[in-house]
């Protein structure tokens, strides 16, 4: 099944990037590509079913998301390939290694869901300290609410940066979007399982995160015997545009850690 797809020219390994929920490629692009320049990784941007510029051609089902994705790989990707990817790209990326993970070499998850319903999450028990006076004043008004509760760096640069980040790609189909998220294949039906994945992993969460916080994913870490967790103070959901050099840093730990196709594990 097609999807909408920017890739860079780079002969290297494959890094496959997975957009937020709602998002663009080119969203995801702005996101991770400050992380991942002069890597040598051949970087792949995709647009989900239903979001920027594929259109919905599967069920508004996680798992039939997460599908279209896996078959995606299976006839662009010739090795296993690196994931990364933010809130439920993210998820669905975490997915993709408990279900398919002949075709995940690493994961790079950045404020992931662990478990997706929207009362589900555990938050934060205290709010990130007020921004300055007008900080949210580049923002439209019905988006103000969302960004209140997701940033923890509070900045009116990081506002006009999230806002023309989400501002970015094709339109999607906002119809299907409200079906997958309201309908009951939101979640997916593994989502609970503690299926390990033996391959490098990095979790990145935002210790102001008013939207999947922080304590669900350090749970998680069962799941993952070679996996890093680390929560950044002063950062929330947007933490790639709101902590850019913290995530390029962490990035290149990673990266470090994963082996190139052919090679042993690191010692």
């Amino acid at each position: 099944m097609p999807l909408a797809a920017d890739r860079s020219p780079q002969a290297g390994p494959d890094i496959v990037c997975l957009p937020m929920f709602g998002t663009t490629r080119a969203t995801t692009a702005a996101a991770f590509h400050p992380a991942l320049a002069d890597t040598g990784l051949r970087e792949t941007y995709l647009d989900l079913p239903g979001h920027g510029d594929t259109p919905p051609t599967c069920a508004p089902t996680s798992q039939a998301l997460l599908t279209t994705i896996c078959a995606w790989l299976d006839h662009h990707i010739d090795a296993p390939a690196l994931l990364a990817g933010a809130s439920y790209g993210a998820y669905l990326a975490a997915g993709i290694a408990r279900q398919r993970p002949d075709l995940v070499r690493g994961l790079l998850l950045v404020c992931p869901g662990i478990t997706i319903a929207p009362a589900s999450p555990t938050l934060p028990e205290h709010r990130p300290p007020p921004g300055p006076t007008g900080w949210l004043d580049a923002a439209p008004t019905d988006l103000r609410p969302h960004l209140d509760t997701a940033l923890g760096h509070r900045t009116p640069t990081v506002v006009a940066t999230v806002v023309d980040a989400l501002n970015t790609g094709g339109p999607g189909d906002h119809t299907f979007q409200q079906e997958l998220r309201t309908g009951p294949g939101y979640a997916l039906p593994d989502e609970t399982a503690d299926t390990p994945f033996d391959g490098p992993v990095t979790i990145l969460t935002g210790r102001q995160d008013g939207i999947v916080g922080f304590a669900d994913q350090f749970h998680a870490m069962r799941r993952y015997p070679r996996g890093t967790y680390t929560t950044l103070d002063d950062t929330g959901h947007y933490l790639p545009f709101e902590q850019p050099a913290l995530l390029r840093a962490h990035t290149q730990a990673w990266l470090r850690r994963t082996p190139q196709p052919g090679a042993g594990t690191p010692q």
